[in-house]
């Protein structure tokens, strides 16, 4: 997703925290390599939620990072999103695979379980996240996460993105889990962080210590 060949290690996936505005969102594309912005809602309205996602488009595209929106399959369309986050469910999932996989990356979260995990899996989503929005308020990631992403690597096919913590060295745990992204909010759009800088010391310690993938 980038203009230059992405690194064979884990990636970067931010998600936008509650109001940071896309010009201090688009920042952190300057620091090198990120796969995809995630948009959750955060409570916007429709208006606000479409206005932040269009702003946001230009910057994400020219870096060659992709822009999924959470849970609005027509603020998606509208924007010409390159996918859609789904977290309401198997029947929503479904719903949205069927009518949206041939036009954007469909992507789906909210479990807890390795059954609720699997259960989602079956509907054949682009990509399965482990976390929740705006929970990453700790140092280190949640062992849930981590280890349902560690499971889910070693047996599953479908790509996971596991939540980091508010420490951008968490960055490291999630890779040693093999999952193919890690989620980073917090940790980059943190009070006091510059975005860029941030994005560019996560990749710098994900080329220093994430494991590769096989080609």
């Amino acid at each position: 997703m980038t203009e230059t060949t992405p690194p064979n290690r884990c990636r970067i996936v931010l998600i936008a925290p509650p109001g940071v505005g896309a010009e201090r969102l688009a920042t952190a594309f300057a620091g090198g390599d990120v796969a995809s912005l995630i948009l959750p809602r955060n409570g916007l309205d429709d208006a606000a939620f479409q206005t932040l996602a269009e702003k946001v488009m230009p910057a994400a595209q020219a870096a060659g990072a992709a822009v999924i929106v959470e849970g609005d399959t027509r603020i998606a369309g509208r924007v010409r999103a390159d996918g859609i986050h789904i977290e309401s469910g198997k029947a929503d999932l479904a719903e949205a695979v069927e009518r949206f996989q041939d036009k954007m990356a469909v992507g789906t979260g909210g479990a807890k379980t390795r059954d609720e995990a699997l259960e989602l899996g079956e509907e054949r989503p682009d990509y399965i996240f482990f976390g929740r929005f705006g929970y990453d308020t700790q140092a280190e990631p949640h062992p849930r996460n981590l280890n349902l992403g560690r499971w889910w690597a070693e047996m599953i096919e479908i790509p996971c993105i596991v939540m980091a913590g508010s420490d951008l060295a968490s960055a490291a745990a999630v890779a040693e889990t093999g999952a193919e992204f890690v989620a980073l909010s917090a940790a980059v759009y943190g009070d006091g962080i510059d975005p860029r800088e941030a994005v560019a010391r996560a990749n710098a310690l994900l080329d220093a210590q994430a494991p590769r993938f096989e080609d």
